[in-house]
């Protein structure tokens, strides 16, 4: 299969789908790789690295479009790309459909099939290639929503560790999957006062295990936000159903209970936010007021650390575009349940469920259409 990667455009979007070490892999299994001159130059790997494993480099991306079966991305495709994809060729990325209408329906349109590492999922339910990035995501929310705190940026001017004689910084946190375990680790280990929220006991058990008397661990009512929201100087929000637009939890007239200055970080804002007044922000322009309650909404939060982010989620997705490469689309979904629950879009049909309902489509079987 010939197999190409092209540079992410997205603003401030330093990530690159393959590193040159897979470039390597697909190349000793058969496979051609196309690399766009200068995709991997952001995240710490140079055009030579990828020519000395085997890639050939292109000088523009029409040509790895109009050439390759697979393309593999990092980031959902933005407008500019939306005309270079053709008709049955795989588009092996992060997709969020779920929140972007336009993007869904071009995919439909063009008669692509898209895989989305977000909706990939094993045999316990676990997201093997939206993990590390969720793991990353968590940690940064609580070094970002540190930074937004300072007086500088219209925060509290809280210090989250606090000094002696000082109270410290409360963070609230809802959800404690993967996000919100990650951002507990950093917050706790800055000496944060923490509380996190979950709707499952098994969960609050486990982290109330690991965690002990250094969190605070309670039910997702809506009573106990609003109770954290009145009190956190930073909110974290965490909160994931598996390829679905996120619920929302934080409501606008919940600002009004927010101490002034205090700092909203809304990890789930790709899949839509779980706070009601958050939008899609960029690194260079990350924050903005409302009633007095910074928002933080940086969609591609992990693409600041772009050589640790790339090298964590590449390490991930490699083994899963390695088959659907030796395999075939197709086939790769009648072999691995995981990568059949990848596919979110098919030869013009939705066929994730969860997509479909978002916008009131028409909902596929894939296993109809293979």
């Amino acid at each position: 299969m010939k197999i190409g990667c092209v540079k992410e455009i997205k603003k401030h979007e330093y990530r690159v789908g393959l590193i040159p070490t897979d470039v390597k892999s697909y190349v000793t299994r058969g496979h051609k790789v196309y690399i766009e001159h200068n995709a991997g130059d952001a995240a710490g790997f140079e055009d030579e690295m990828y020519r000395n494993s085997g890639a050939t480099i292109c000088d523009q991306r029409e040509e790895i479009f109009s050439s390759c079966e697979m393309i593999v991305k990092v980031k959902e495709p933005i407008a500019e790309e939306y005309n270079l994809f053709r008709e049955d060729q795989i588009l092996y990325t992060y997709l969020h459909l779920a929140a972007n209408r336009e993007l869904t329906e071009t995919l439909i349109k063009k008669g692509i099939k898209a895989v989305a590492y977000e909706t990939i999922e094993d045999e316990e339910g676990h997201l093997p290639c939206l993990k590390p990035m969720s793991e990353i995501a968590g940690r940064l929310a609580v070094q970002e929503g540190a930074k937004y705190l300072e007086r500088t940026y219209g925060g509290r001017g809280v210090l989250l560790g606090g000094v002696p004689g000082v109270a410290r910084g409360k963070v609230g946190i809802i959800g404690g999957g993967v996000v919100g375990m990650n951002a507990c680790k950093i917050a706790s280990g800055m000496g944060a006062d923490v509380t996190i929220l979950d709707i499952s006991a098994t969960r609050l058990a486990y982290l109330d295990d690991i965690f002990g008397s250094r969190i605070t661990t309670l039910y997702s009512t809506d009573a106990n936000i609003e109770h954290v929201l009145s009190e956190s100087d930073v909110l974290i929000g965490g909160v994931l159903l598996p390829g679905a637009k996120a619920p929302v939890l934080v409501k606008r007239d919940h600002l009004k209970i927010m101490q002034k200055g205090a700092v909203i970080v809304d990890v789930a804002v790709d899949q839509g936010g779980c706070v009601e007044t958050i939008r899609p922000t960029t690194h260079d322009d990350p924050v903005y007021m409302i009633d007095d309650v910074v928002h933080y909404g940086v969609a591609n939060m992990p693409g600041a650390v772009a050589l640790s982010s790339t090298k964590a989620l590449t390490s991930t997705t490699l083994p899963y575009g390695l088959m659907i490469a030796e395999l075939g689309l197709e086939e790769a979904c009648r072999q691995s349940p995981h990568i059949y629950k990848g596919v979110n879009v098919y030869k013009g049909k939705c066929v994730y469920e969860n997509v479909s309902i978002a916008f009131d489509m028409n909902f596929t079987e894939l296993k109809t259409l293979i």
